[in-house]
C-alpha cells in the first residue's frame, strides 16, 4: 500500500511520515506544493531513518502526483489550506482512495487556544464537502503531538481517535495500529468529528500551563 502525506514537510506531516516509514512496510510519499521541496524533505527523512537502522522507501512529489499514486492520502495541512489542497488533487483520487484529515480549526487569545467550529460542523466534514463523492473521508490524528511523533526515540503509548465510514475507517485504523505505541479508537461517523477536534485546543492549553506535559497526548482507559 502507498501512503501520501500532503503537507508532509510540516510538523504533523513529518511525524506521520517518519512513523509510517519506520513501523510499516508501506511506501510513503511526501507531498508538497513544491515538488523540489518535497524531494529534499524526503531525503532528509530517509537520512533520519537510516540513523535509526531503517532503510525506508520515502519519495517526494508535488501534492497532485503524490495523491494520484496513493491508496491512503493524508491531508496534513492547516485548515485554511485544506479545501484548496483537496480540490487541487481530486483528479487523482478514485473510489478506492481514502482521504484522511487531522486538521483542527483553532484561534488564540490571551487566555489560550480555542476551537473554531466551521459552518460545515467540523473541519473533517469540511474536508468531506471538498472531496469528490467517490472518495471516503476519515478524521484521525487530531490529538497527536507532532514533535513527539517526529522524535523516533520517544515512546508514544497514546491513542488516535477515528471518525468516518466503517470500512475506510478500518483501513486507516490498521495503518495507525501498525505504529508502535499508537492505538486507534473508534468514535463513530463524521458527525462526531467536532467533539474530537475540540479536544486539541484543550491539550495545547494543558501543555502550555502544566510543567512536564509539553508533548502530551490522550489515552482512553
Amino acid at each position: 500500500m502507498t501512503i501520501a502525506i500532503l503537507g508532509g514537510t510540516g510538523d504533523i506531516g513529518e511525524g506521520l511520515t517518519l512513523r509510517f516509514a519506520r513501523d510499516t512496510d508501506h511506501d510513503v510519499i511526501v507531498g508538497s506544493r513544491d515538488a523540489e521541496r518535497a524531494a529534499e524533505r524526503a531525503a532528509t527523512y530517509r537520512s533520519q531513518l537510516d540513523k535509526h537502522g531503517r532503510a525506508a522507501d520515502i519519495d517526494g512529489r508535488a501534492n497532485a502526483a503524490a495523491a494520484a499514486a496513493a491508496d491512503i492520502v493524508v491531508a496534513a495541512v492547516p485548515p485554511y489550506h485544506l479545501r484548496e489542497t483537496i480540490e487541487s488533487v481530486t483528479d487523482g483520487l478514485d473510489d478506492e482512495t481514502v482521504l484522511v484529515t487531522p486538521a483542527v480549526g483553532m484561534s488564540r487569545d490571551d487566555a489560550g487556544m480555542h476551537y473554531d467550529r466551521p459552518g460545515a460542523g467540523s473541519v473533517t466534514e469540511l474536508a468531506a464537502s471538498a472531496a469528490p463523492d467517490r472518495v471516503a473521508v476519515v478524521g484521525a490524528a487530531h490529538t497527536l503531538p507532532a514533535a513527539r511523533l517526529a522524535d523516533l526515540d520517544a515512546e508514544l503509548g497514546i491513542d488516535t481517535v477515528l471518525v468516518g465510514p466503517t470500512e475506510p475507517k478500518a483501513r486507516v485504523a490498521a495503518l495507525f495500529e501498525a505504529v508502535e505505541g499508537l492505538r486507534p479508537v473508534d468514535a463513530g461517523p463524521l458527525a462526531n468529528a467536532a467533539e474530537i477536534e475540540a479536544v486539541t485546543p484543550l491539550l495545547i492549553n494543558v501543555a502550555q500551563n502544566t510543567d512536564g506535559l509539553d508533548q502530551l497526548g490522550v489515552r482512553f482507559q
